[in-house]
Order: structure tokens, then sequence, then C-alpha cells
């Protein structure tokens, strides 16, 4: 019996970690968005009821957010790119010195390599995404 229950336990850990985690994820996201809006709308409701003098695509316009500045989208390329990086160069280190170290499993330094290999890859694209798009919008400026 307690096998079972030890096998259940088991079981249930990684499907609420690879399941319900992702999902209470995404949906407390979209309720924050969803509550976002719908307060943007009734404060819009109620400066058009309390005033009629008020220019509502005005309003409108000032309470939308603002699309991200190139710059601001440079600095956060190059921070992922650098987050991931530095998450994939550790994750790698670990893996090499529990190799050499101890006598660990195959599966643990295999898994390990693989997070760290596929993390510092997506960092390294970050970082080239951001070094190329660096010059693009000096190019641009100097065009116009």
């Amino acid at each position: 019996m307690e096998e079972l229950i030890e096998d259940v336990v088991a079981l249930m850990i990684p499907i609420g970690i690879c399941v319900v985690v992702p999902i209470a994820i995404i949906w407390i996201i979209y309720r924050a968005s969803m509550n976002s809006e719908n307060k943007r709308a009734e404060v819009l409701m109620e400066a058009i009821r309390s005033n009629n003098a008020i220019d509502a695509d005005r309003l409108a316009k000032a309470m939308t957010r603002k699309p991200k500045t190139p710059r601001e989208l440079l600095n956060l390329r190059l921070l992922r790119g650098c987050i991931f990086s530095l998450i994939g160069a550790a994750l790698l280190i670990i893996s090499i010195v529990i190799s050499f170290a101890c006598s660990a499993e195959s599966e643990e330094i295999f898994s390990s390599a693989t997070l760290g290999a596929i993390s510092l890859a997506i960092g390294a694209s970050y970082l080239i995404v951001y070094f190329v798009s660096k010059k693009q919008p000096e190019e641009r400026q100097v065009e116009e």
C-alpha cells in the first residue's frame, strides 16, 4: 500500500509542475489583463458620465499603454540574453563538475547539460539579436 502511495505522489509531482503550474500562470496573467482593461473602461465611462465637455478620444488615448521604445526593446533583449546565457553556463559548469567529482547517474548529468545548452543557445540568440538590431536605429536616424 505504501508503494502505491509513493508511486501516486511520484506521478502527481511532475503532472503538477508540467500541467497545473503553467495553466495557473496563464490564468493569472489573463485575469490581470482583463481586470486592467475593465478598470480602464470603467474610468472612461465615469469620465464621460460626469462631464460632457471631456474629449473621450483624448482620454482613451492617454489611458492606453504606451508601446516600448526601441531603446527599451534593446535593453530587454540584452537583459534576457545575459540571464539565459549565465543560467546556461552555470548549468553546463555544474554538470561538468558533477560528472568529474561525483559518480552521478548519466541521466542527471545529461539532463543538466541539455538544459544548460538550451538556455545558453537562447541567451546567445538574444545577444545576437541585440547586437544586430543595436545598429539599425542609428542607421534609420541617419537616413531620416
